[in-house]
């Protein structure tokens, strides 16, 4: 177990290493740890030993980690290798990881996540079609047996499903308090199923799912009250993607649609939004130099604890904290390949390079292997600090 660095705080990222309140929980500091998909599971999406040492790793006390997206039901997997959450053998398994993380002083939700259409029939039961808002075809791939491939053309939902995946989802907060998490947040980005149902470039359809803005945003709605109906408001989180386009999605009005969605989202005292700024396709920066937006539109309209995501380093993460446009910041690819970012932002220590080809699936490669810094350099390296705050 890493020895928790008791250096003073630099400066210049005060801000991100003041305490926080998130729902009922007070954290030590602002650095969250993103969901990341990383498809280590090796049989019945049950969490693996290897995913207790990943998570351990990155446990900090009072800090806080988001599992990486977790399947609901056995027809909402996309990506071979993906955790879940819908029988009693996943939940021991997550168990495990809930357990570690605590034990390093760490809170952890469980991601619950559906990704609707974005799958192959090789990953649905009996081989059926991927489900979804409505039959549209898209341009995407799942991860199968066969590695990337090209997803298998959906099927639209009957109303009767669309209750029966709300139920799923509550199910699934059910089975992640037994597995020992903190609460749960609900994945509403990246073009999967939540995402399907809220923008109409995927939702097409005529009932009371679909058209407006207020029957697109219905089946989102069901699914939180689901969530709080078993946690409570204060330990339920909602992700959402603003203007996102991952999963070929598009909307003909994103303003209005996710400004309604965070309004919406008042009807609850919860512990978070979580906002994906819009210049991030997935783990892909699309340009050099975008500014975040989406933090900045939503503060005005959502009333809670904002989390915000997308391309974030220790410089701009400070800068959107003092701004007030977000009050904890969370890293992806900086923490995949940084077991220990927290004490690396906290000092300013150079951070290791991520490898992108062992992103998804394999096994301790570019996943548990990666160096914490030495304690020699980083008392060295605490020693050239300016005054401490």
């Amino acid at each position: 177990m890493e020895t928790q660095s008791t250096a003073t705080v630099d400066s210049s990222v005060a801000k991100l290493f003041s305490p926080v309140q998130l729902g009922p929980y007070t954290l030590g500091h602002r650095v969250v740890m993103a969901p990341l998909t990383r498809m280590r599971t090796v049989h019945n999406n049950v969490p693996t030993d290897l995913m207790v040492e990943y998570y351990s790793q990155r446990a900090t006390k009072g800090g806080y980690i988001i599992s990486e997206a977790t399947v609901v039901s056995p027809n909402g997997d996309g990506y071979l290798g993906a955790p879940a959450i819908y029988t009693d053998e996943q939940v021991e398994g997550w168990k495990k990881v809930t357990s570690a993380v605590h034990a390093k002083g760490a809170l952890m939700f469980l991601q619950l996540w559906h990704v609707g259409r974005q799958s192959h029939s090789s990953l649905q039961p009996d081989g059926g079609l991927p489900v979804g808002p409505s039959a549209i075809v898209h341009d995407d791939v799942a991860f199968t047996a066969n590695g990337w491939v090209p997803v298998t053309q959906n099927r639209a939902l009957e109303i009767e499903e669309i209750h029966a995946l709300v139920e799923d989802f509550r199910q699934g907060a059910i089975r992640a308090k037994a597995a020992g998490f903190d609460g749960v947040e609900l994945h509403g980005a990246n073009g999967y199923l939540v995402d399907q149902f809220l923008q109409d470039g995927s939702n097409q359809r005529t009932d009371e799912y679909g058209g407006s803005i207020e029957n697109r945003v219905r089946f989102m709605m069901e699914v939180v009250d689901a969530m709080v109906s078993v946690w409570g408001e204060h330990r339920v989180g909602v992700r959402l993607g603003p203007s996102g386009t991952f999963g070929s999605m598009s909307d003909s009005n994103p303003e209005a649609l996710f400004a309604y969605a965070a309004e919406q989202l008042n009807r609850y005292d919860l512990a978070y939004l979580h906002i994906i700024e819009p210049r991030i396709d997935g783990s892909i920066l699309k340009e050099e130099g975008l500014q975040p937006v989406a933090a900045a539109q939503l503060r005005k309209i959502f009333k809670g604890t904002i989390i915000v995501a997308g391309g974030f380093d220790r410089a701009s993460a400070e800068a959107i904290l003092e701004k007030g446009d977000a009050d904890l910041v969370a890293f992806g690819r900086y923490f995949l390949a940084n077991p220990d970012l927290v004490k690396r932002l906290k000092l300013d220590l150079p951070l290791n390079e991520y490898d992108r080809e062992t992103f998804y699936g394999g096994d301790a490669r570019g996943y548990s292997d990666y160096p914490f810094y030495s304690h020699e350099e980083a008392a060295e390296a605490n020693a050239a600090l300016p005054a401490a705050v």
